[in-house]
């Protein structure tokens, strides 16, 4: 008897060992993100919203699981990824070279285009011709960020896409750098307007997730891949992405 009750707890001691060295499965995915890139993301109240929060959101659900945002300082994102502390990083972040060392990516999931509107007969001809012009941009855009840093340029920043393009029709400034979506329907509703053929910069965004996880790049990819096809992620982003009028 007492061998059979030895036997029973050895047994019983093994399952509680077998079950203790069991990894549970994680229930969330934890994302890493600088809320302070409108309209990709940032606050509305207490929570982080934007394209990137939405898309997170949805991959998350493909997967199966509950998204968790966790704001942090940008340059601090790829190093809560690599670490673990965070399964992806979303910030409207652009793949480059010097980023694949540390984390790989996936899929991109948008193209992000500024581009330069001029009255038609302008001196302005392509992005090098913007030095020490003036330049419209929209408040706290992409298009705001890169003019600064254009040689001998005098930037003159408007609450509202619209009121700059109304700036270039007036004559008051040379010309204005701001996304391609709403550039090409301020050109459509003015004659007098133009897109120049070269794009002022170009950018590719993707998901960063730890380097050498090949399981989860290919489950977000395969979740992009859905959503692109059922029109989901054009959803997402014409949400945020609206032309002023």
């Amino acid at each position: 008897m007492k061998k059979i009750i030895s036997m029973v707890l050895i047994l019983a001691t093994a399952c509680m060992l077998a079950a203790c060295g069991k990894k549970e499965e994680s229930t969330t995915l934890k994302m890493a993100t600088n809320a302070e890139f409108p309209p990709y993301e940032y606050y509305e109240g207490d929570k982080v919203v934007g394209i990137d929060a939405d898309i997170a959101e949805a991959v998350a659900k493909e997967l199966g699981l509950k998204l968790e945002i966790e704001d942090m300082a940008f340059d601090s994102i790829i190093a809560a990824v690599t670490s673990g502390k965070s399964d992806i990083g979303l910030a409207g972040m652009t793949v480059t070279e010097d980023r694949k060392k540390n984390v790989d990516f996936t899929d991109t999931y948008a193209t992000a285009t500024q581009v330069i509107i001029v009255k038609k007969g302008s001196p302005v001809a392509s992005p090098d011709d913007l030095k020490g012009k003036k330049i419209g941009v929209q408040l706290g855009t992409t298009g705001d960020i890169y003019a600064a840093d254009i040689e001998g340029s005098q930037v003159e920043r408007f609450n509202k896409g619209f009121e700059a393009v109304q700036s270039v029709l007036q004559d008051k400034i040379d010309a204005v750098i701001i996304d391609q979506l709403p550039a090409q329907e301020f050109v459509e509703a003015n004659d007098d307007l133009m897109i120049l053929d070269e794009a002022f910069t170009k950018e590719e965004y993707a998901i960063a997730v730890k380097k050498g996880n090949k399981e989860l790049v290919e489950k977000i990819n395969k979740a992009l891949a859905n959503l692109k096809e059922s029109g989901e992620l054009d959803k997402i982003v014409a949400k945020y992405i609206k032309a002023d009028e």
